[in-house]
């Protein structure tokens, strides 16, 4: 396992299904489910459980809990066009994983530096894992909700913890790299997509960060959203539980 940073939360996300499919092949009919979360998800999940743009969320390790397994459903999507065909959509089934994170401030935004207060998020986003996290839980779609709360991160039983065992899982989808996040001068005011090779040793998953990605493609250019200054400035912010904003 790496070395805990100062900031690190720890938490366990689990539910009956879950579908983490690559975005490129979700134009089409039929949806298939990476065997294992991607960096974008488990982002995504982190930013319902708390999120501002003050920072950046930075995953650090998955390990997976149950066994790898799938169904495959029949689903009727909604058609615009009035038709009625049926798709397949292929789930992951009976899902739990254990998530080891922290947070980096995002040096795109230095309007918001007066908000890099440390202790101050950090302590909110562990209130908000006791809490189920702030918005709804989903496991790679919406129709696949998510339960979140807190673990210590290697503590009880996985699947996967016989010694030696190793699973790869070819090239894979990462992640999407915006303009407000990009760390590498040559991301700046473009939208990139990240792909990787992870591999599982033992039920982990160590994950790249996104600047350590060698392969990217670049999706277009964009310009980096603008947040009214009143909103984000001030520290004295709380919400109606009183935590603050």
């Amino acid at each position: 396992m790496q070395a805990k940073y100062r900031n690190t939360v720890e938490f366990q996300v689990s539910g009956d299904y879950a579908l983490f499919s690559d975005p490129v092949t979700r134009v089409g009919g039929e949806k298939f489910s990476y065997q294992i979360p991607t960096y974008e998800a488990i982002k995504g999940i982190l930013q319902s459980i708390y999120w501002k743009p003050t920072i950046i969320w930075r995953i650090d390790e998955l390990r997976v809990m149950n066994p790898i397994q799938t169904e495959t459903k029949a689903i009727r999507p909604i058609a615009y066009n009035g038709g009625n065909d049926l798709s397949y959509y292929t789930y992951l089934k009976d899902v739990r994983y254990q998530v080891r994170a922290h947070f980096v401030w995002n040096e795109n935004r230095p309007e918001l530096e007066g908000d890099r207060d440390e202790n101050k998020h950090h302590n909110i986003a562990k209130r908000m894992i006791q809490r189920g996290g702030r918005r709804d839980i989903f496991l790679g779609t919406r129709e696949c909700q998510g339960y979140v709360e807190p673990c210590v991160f290697g503590e009880g039983e996985g699947y996967y913890d016989t010694p030696s065992r190793e699973v790869a899982f070819g090239f894979m989808y990462h992640g999407i790299t915006y303009a407000d996040e990009a760390v590498l001068e040559e991301d700046r005011g473009k939208m990139t997509v990240r792909f990787w090779r992870p591999v599982m040793k033992n039920g982990y998953v160590t994950f790249l960060a996104p600047e350590e990605c060698s392969d990217k493609r670049m999706i277009h250019e964009m310009g980096i959203k603008a947040f009214p200054d009143k909103k984000f400035s001030g520290l004295q912010e709380f919400s109606e539980e009183g935590d603050e904003e």
